[in-house]
């Protein structure tokens, strides 16, 4: 069984590996341009494929992880609302359908997990439940966003422009955090949060960004 868990292990760092690479090579390219489309997708899946492989070994016998396989269905969340929000740059689509309100409400239903772990192990005296209650905050605020989105995507024609950014910034963080925190082997309470913190500082400055356009284009 070891064996076994030992593959999926490596099969999930070398797809993190290219989520990370792709993730950051598509921030240096420009917006909207094919090579951005192209490495989006290749982002996309290499973090989909490595955060499903994570909630297997989250899973595993002698590797049960409650909190990495919460991060997992975030992480999840993250790509899947990101490349959802793309849906509604055409003016053809006026509402969201059941696959949209899906992945907000798995987000929703995970990040109230997270909160109540959170909670209740704060209150038996494990002060990195703290992470729970970091992540699940966190993760209860995005669906927010998303059924913002749903609701006046036809009013502010930015909204899904500024979802996908978050998002897929959100997701990007999510891979630098995993590398520092199991490639670089630092699996401190600082280095779960700082990648967090300071991405979402360069998620503020891009949706400031992204207000200041005049006009977006809509198909």
């Amino acid at each position: 069984m070891e064996n076994i868990i030992s593959i999926f292990i490596f099969i999930h760092a070398i797809f993190g590996g290219v989520g990370l690479i792709t993730g950051i090579a598509s921030i240096v390219v420009k917006k909207g341009q094919k090579n951005h489309k192209l490495l989006g997708k290749w982002f996309s899946w290499s973090m989909i494929i490595s955060s499903a492989i994570s909630l297997v070994v989250a899973r595993m016998p002698n590797h049960m992880n409650t909190f990495l396989f919460l991060i997992g269905i975030f992480t999840i969340y993250m790509v899947l609302a990101g490349n959802r929000a793309l849906t509604f740059k055409s003016t053809k689509k006026t509402k969201a359908n059941y696959t949209d309100k899906l992945v907000s409400g798995i987000m929703i239903l995970s990040a109230m997990l997270m909160i109540a772990f959170g909670i209740i192990g704060l209150k038996q005296g494990y002060n990195q439940s703290i992470l729970f209650l970091f992540f699940g905050c966190f993760g209860l605020f995005m669906p927010y966003g998303d059924f913002k989105l749903y609701s006046t995507t036809l009013e502010n024609r930015k909204l899904w422009l500024i979802n996908h950014l978050s998002r897929m910034l959100g997701a990007l963080i999510a891979s630098v955090t995993a590398f520092i925190v199991a490639g670089m082997h630092q699996d401190t309470l600082w280095a779960w949060i700082t990648p967090s913190v300071l991405g979402t500082a360069y998620i503020i400055y891009w949706i400031k960004k992204t207000k200041g356009k005049k006009k977006l284009k809509s198909v």
